[in-house]
């Protein structure tokens, strides 16, 4: 989705989620971020509404990749998000199917598709989303996402080594404190956090990005 697999001495990549905010936006991309995230499922705590936010994110250097965070939506609404001139790609954040995710690849649209590990060894195969890149993430009764819960590394770690064509995007209660170990563990192509690196949620703390970031690197 953002960049390729391999080059850079196999750097780990790293998107910065539930962005709300013009500055923390900035504040990521000054740090080496990637990619960002913008929130567009009403039920997140860290939703943006498309329309009123459009200018500054457009403004974003072109070289980021802005990715909307859907959960569920309708082949038309996804459809109509992709075509924004200011997202390159979408992250299905729900439970959308094989059969919809093949619509959107066959339209030409760029995007992830997150995927719940429930437990250790849960994760053997999954279904073919169309898609060259998964987001593993944690599953919780608390939402979609961002709710800084854990997911079994060593699965995360066996499905890079038995999917070595896929972009593997490890998310799931990733930090300062612990993103260096998940990577070293996992292996993945990039990491994705959101609450990890935040002072309350939708509200980036500069001193929790720059710990997380020099993690990353370290790693």
């Amino acid at each position: 989705m953002f960049g390729e697999a391999g080059g850079e001495h196999k750097r780990v990549r790293v998107k910065i989620c539930g962005i709300t905010n013009h500055a923390d936006a900035q504040a990521s991309i000054d740090l080496g971020a990637d990619a960002l995230g913008f929130n567009f499922f009403a039920g997140s705590k860290r939703y943006i509404d498309v329309q009123s936010n459009a200018e500054w994110i457009a403004k974003l250097p072109a070289g980021i990749c802005k990715v909307a965070v859907l959960v569920n939506p309708t082949l038309n609404e996804a459809i109509e998000i992709a075509k924004l001139p200011f997202i390159d790609a979408l992250q299905l954040h729900g439970g959308e199917s094989p059969a919809f995710c093949q619509m959107l690849a066959e339209s030409g649209i760029r995007f992830a598709k997150a995927v719940a590990i429930r437990a250790d060894d849960a994760l053997i195969e999954v279904a073919d989303f169309f898609t060259d890149t998964l987001l593993l993430d944690s599953i919780s009764q608390r939402g979609f996402g961002g709710v800084g819960e854990t997911l079994p590394w060593s699965t995360g770690r066996r499905f890079v080594e038995n999917h070595p064509a896929l972009k593997v995007i490890l998310a799931g209660g990733l930090k300062p404190e612990n993103v260096a170990d998940a990577v070293r563990e996992v292996s993945p192509f990039a990491v994705d956090v959101a609450s990890g690196v935040e002072s309350s949620p939708g509200r980036k703390d500069r001193h929790r990005l720059r710990a997380f970031f020099a993690a990353v690197r370290s790693s």
